[in-house]
């Protein structure tokens, strides 16, 4: 912080032309307050005997000229001497009358009291100009220093060129160290990536943060008047450069001007599943400090070394100082000199990467000081989300004193309460049964899976697994919530949940928000099954199908009694009037559009019936259950083949940006999909879009036309008989059609956050580079919410990143209420996902060893391979049916103890002794319920090698410290027990990071 005490504040001293005349001194402190003109009059000597007045310098700091302030003067002394003559004449006529005899003086003496006023006015005309011009060369001066700090290192910059050449130079240091701190971090075992600055419509040209703010004023003092002189003085010099703004920006902490390049994002993580995404200027919450504010990354020596390092460290200075000792001083140096050298270990002068070995941290600032977290314990940090609270913290936390640590124990006081909750709703849903799904239908299922025309990806694959394993492997109903982009696959998820139902006899309901949406998956639906040979099997059931009308009442008997196995449909599926014969599995896609009353019916329905969810954008406290573990949660982030991100773009609507954007997409003779918010607003959209494209064809959609007038107009329009389809969100779900690759969305700050997400993904389903343009009216009508929406749609914008879009949807909206109990306050204290982090904790505190419970283990040996059916001999149950049950019974035991009490079930229901082949299967089928208890889900060998291998995905190791307990002395000898880098190589979160 550089202070500047003004020259205003001076000392004068004015001595008068006689030697024992007085002397005046003046303190000017305030520069807005003029001192009072003193008059004074001694009688001391002759030259003393002239009334002159002592007037202290202009205190204006920047003046227009020397000469200007001069005549002024003059004019003000001459007026001030005419009056003065006019008093002293009519004293002289007053005295006259008295009788008083007045001498004269003579013109000499006259003479010579004009030349010592005239002098003295020169005196001090010429002292006022000495100040005047230190003033204005300290003016000068501070401004350059004031240009210094806001202008960096572009402060020198005389032309574009110059500019540029400094950007580059500084570009090229950054880049450098950036290279860096990768390899650093590659070498901590942490992946990390450099981020494009965040472009906040902000330029260097207009700076928001002054260096100084004295508050509301009247008229703006000298330090305010400098800064906007700056400002002016950028903007004339480069204001018309657009090159020079593509590269400059403003440090978001300080407002100095800097390259873009330091205001690179990072995103650090590891294969272990943690990640972190933050760029300068974002709050984050560190677990054991608090709240903070990132400021950059910077390379500094490591301060907490391990045991190997350590003696790495020590062999490596000791070898450099005994070669220092022999080649630089002959074996022989005066103690000093080696104390010297010594110190030299562990500065910038040590470049050995053994002897002073360099990391990459995080600066983080708090309050009362920097912390510095290095890169392989940024799992310690999170974005700092409020829940309902605005997204800034009210203030930063304080790295000293107990302020955090007293916010987390009330935290984790409402964590526990809430987490009873949380237990009583797990216990709820485990008393919920319905009979698991035949294991032995699935070569039928996989017979379907063939029907696939594409190749799964990765995700797809985990996720058909999830789902068998809670339709087949429980015998509590499904409640799982499939998380995927628009076109990753999330139907065909459903398809074959869907099959499977339909193959075990029951029914399967597929509940869609939209007419649109409810017709195409219909129409998929129908041609999967017909591909099977099962025909008449499908039916729909929309609005407009009321059972007043033909149409609707024969689609509900269909229902009632059985002839449609799948029913697809919208809102008219959870009529009271709507019975199913035997209702088996609800799918509900995209679950977001539905209001809380279809909600409170849907869960009337789904009592008892297995329920899959399928959402690219969930909604915060569907999001927030799943987080907690309350709900089942599978993602699809893996891109089909040839899919490329969409090209995004934010910007104010006009005319220029509707003439590049359609005008492009018709020249590659594509097509366009235009929407408005509101139904009022097509007509006057589509004048608009026709005034710029005479000749242009339009069709229209939306909620209001008459019956299927919506969809066959989208049909038309697929067809390739328009090239624009002008509509309302009616077109969010459903419509795919590749041709399509330009989607300009009008009003976009009206819009939620899902439907803009489920908007721009309505293009870019092929190969072909598609954009989205999200046009706004202008700053005037868009709130701070809208604003944060429109910023988040324009960042995230890489495939697969539904997930991402709705967490930032749930740092805008707030997490609201997870199972009726407000803890947004709490969230706010800590943030949301620690607070989260802490939940989950007080959950595993009362549930024990909660190792997570695996419903099915594969078991690759070949003497116990398990039996999905036919365990049980028919020679020992005849009937099928019953021998089905009691399979399902033993195949779903959660434990041994569960198991041998089912076993002395049958030695008392059937024929007293188990026969030898039933008991080898009793074998497997401990080994597979104490291996689910374990989390075990895989049991094998590897090729050559004798020692048997188990993976336990949700195996910690606070989970295996309690196992080990419980074992006591029977712990198996040669266990070995590997766990993933990301937790062995962590230290204790009480280890504290670097403090300044």
């Amino acid at each position: 912080m550089i202070m500047r005490v003004p020259i205003s504040l001076l000392l004068l001293e004015i001595i008068s032309s006689g030697t024992s005349g007085p002397s005046y001194c003046w303190a000017f402190v305030n520069p807005t307050i003029t001192p009072p003109t003193i008059t004074t009059t001694t009688t001391t000597t002759r030259e003393n005997t002239i009334p002159f007045v002592i007037r202290p310098p202009p205190l204006a700091i920047l003046s227009s000229s020397t000469n200007d302030n001069n005549n002024n003067n003059n004019e003000v002394n001459d007026v001030r001497d005419d009056v003065e003559d006019d008093d002293d004449n009519n004293n002289m006529d007053a005295l006259r009358q008295m009788g008083v005899v007045l001498g004269s003086m003579t013109r000499e003496d006259e003479d010579d009291e004009d030349s010592d006023e005239y002098a003295f006015r020169q005196q001090e005309a010429n002292r006022q100009n000495l100040i005047r011009k230190a003033m204005q060369d300290q003016d000068l001066e501070w401004k350059e220093t004031i240009k210094k700090e806001k202008w960096g290192n572009y402060a020198g910059a005389k032309t574009q060129e110059d500019v540029l050449q400094v950007e580059k130079e500084e570009r090229d240091q950054i880049n450098k160290e950036n290279q860096v701190k990768l390899r650093l971090a590659k070498q901590s075992g942490v992946d990390m990536d450099f981020l494009e600055a965040k472009d906040d419509d902000s330029d260097a040209f207009a700076p928001e943060k002054k260096m100084f703010n004295f508050g509301k004023r009247a008229k703006a003092n000298w330090f305010e008047e400098l800064e906007n002189d700056l400002d002016k003085d950028w903007q004339e010099q480069w204001n018309n450069s657009s090159s020079v703004a593509d590269v400059l920006t403003k440090d978001a902490k300080t407002g100095k001007v800097m390259s873009r390049e330091k205001a690179r994002g990072i995103r650090v993580g590891s294969a272990g599943g943690w990640s972190l995404e933050v760029f300068p200027g974002d709050f984050v919450v560190h677990r054991k400090y608090g709240i903070g504010r990132y400021d950059q990354t910077v390379v500094r020596p490591k301060t907490k070394l391990a045991k190997e390092e350590l003696m790495l460290q020590r062999d490596r200075r000791y070898n450099t100082t005994q070669t220092w000792l022999r080649e630089e001083k002959g074996g022989q140096c005066s103690p000093g000199e080696l104390q010297q050298f010594q110190d030299l270990f562990g500065t910038q002068n040590d470049t050995d990467p053994i002897s002073n070995p360099q990391t990459t941290v995080l600066e983080i600032a708090y309050q009362d000081g920097i912390v510095h977290v290095p890169i392989d314990r940024a799992y310690r940090l999170s974005r700092y989300r409020a829940g309902d609270s605005p997204l800034k913290p009210k203030t930063l936390s304080k790295v000293r004193g107990e302020q955090w640590r007293n916010a987390k124990r009330k935290v984790q006081e409402n964590t526990l309460q809430i987490a009873q909750d949380v237990l009583a709703l797990y216990a709820t849903r485990e008393t919920l049964h319905r009979p698991p799904f035949d294991p032995s239908l699935e070569d039928v299922v996989q017979d379907f899976s063939k029907t696939f025309p594409y190749t799964p990806t990765e995700d797809q694959v985990s996720c058909f697994d999830a789902v068998s394993n809670d339709m087949i492997w429980r015998s509590r109903p499904m409640d799982r919530l499939i998380c995927g982009d628009v076109g990753f696959g999330k139907t065909e998820v459903a398809l074959r949940a869907i099959y499977r139902s339909v193959k075990n006899g029951r029914q399967a309901a597929f509940l869609a928000p939209t007419g649109v949406l409810a017709a195409q998956h219909f129409k998929t639906t129908t041609a999967r099954f017909e591909a099977m040979g099962m025909t008449g099997v499908v039916g729909l059931l929309r609005g407009g199908m009321s059972k007043q009308t033909k149409a609707g009442k024969e689609a509900r008997e269909k229902i009632t009694n059985g002839d449609w196995q799948v029913i697809v449909g919208t809102h008219a599926l959870l009529g009271k009037d709507v019975n199913f014969k035997n209702l088996g599995l609800l799918v509900i896609d995209e679950e977001q559009r539905f209001g809380v009353k279809q909600k409170e019916r849907l869960k009337l329905i789904a009592k008892g019936v297995d329920v899959l969810t399928m959402s690219a954008t969930p909604i915060p406290r569907t999001l927030q259950m799943s987080l907690s573990g309350i709900r089942d949660t599978s993602s699809l982030q893996s891109p089909p083949p040839m899919r490329k991100p969409i090209h995004t773009f934010v910007a104010e609507i006009n005319d220029d940006i509707l003439v590049e954007a359609i005008g492009k997409e018709l020249e590659r003779g594509g097509q366009c999909y235009y929407v408005v918010p509101r139904i009022s607003m097509m007509d006057e959209a589509e004048e608009r879009i026709v005034n710029l494209f005479p000749g242009i064809s339009i069709i229209m959609a939306h909620g209001r036309m008459g019956k299927n007038q919506a969809e066959e107009h989208v049909a038309e329009f697929a067809e390739g008989k328009y090239q624009v389809l002008l509509a309302t969100t009616v077109i969010e779900n459903g419509v795919d059609i590749p041709t399509v690759n330009t989607i300009l969305i009008q009003n976009a700050q009206n819009f939620g956050m899902s439907t803009l997400y489920q908007l721009r993904g309505r293009v870019g389903r092929s190969d072909v580079q598609a954009s989205a343009y999200f046009l706004h009216s202008g700053e005037a009508s868009v709130t701070e919410q809208a604003a944060l929406r429109l910023q988040a749609i324009g960042d995230l914008t890489s495939l697969g990143s539904g997930m991402d879009v709705a967490n930032r949807d749930l740092e805008i909206r707030g997490a609201g209420s997870l199972l009726g109990t407000e803890q947004s306050g709490m969230a706010a204290k800590v943030g949301f996902d620690l607070y989260m982090r802490m939940l989950k904790r007080s959950i595993r505190q009362l549930k024990g060893l909660d190792v997570p419970f695996v419903p099915r283990t594969n078991v690759l040996l070949d003497d116990l391979k398990a039996q999905e059916s036919g365990m049980i001999p028919a020679s020992y149950i005849a009937e099928e049916k019953l021998r089905f049950q009691e399979e399902t019974q033993a195949r779903l035991a959660e434990s041994t103890a569960a198991l041998v009490n089912i076993t002395n079930t049958w030695k008392t229901t059937y024929s007293g002794k188990l026969p030898a082949e039933l008991q080898a299967n009793l074998k497997r089928m401990h080994l597979q319920a104490s291996c689910r208890r374990l989390g075990i889900d895989v049991v094998g060998t590897l090729d050559g090698d004798n020692d048997l291998y188990l993976r336990s995905p949700g195996l910690r190791p606070r989970h295996m410290q309690q196992i080990l307990k419980l074992l006591g002395n029977k712990i198996p000898k040669g266990i070995q027990v590997v766990f993933p880098s990301r937790m062995t190589n962590r230290n204790s979160d009480d280890d504290a990071d670097d403090v300044t």
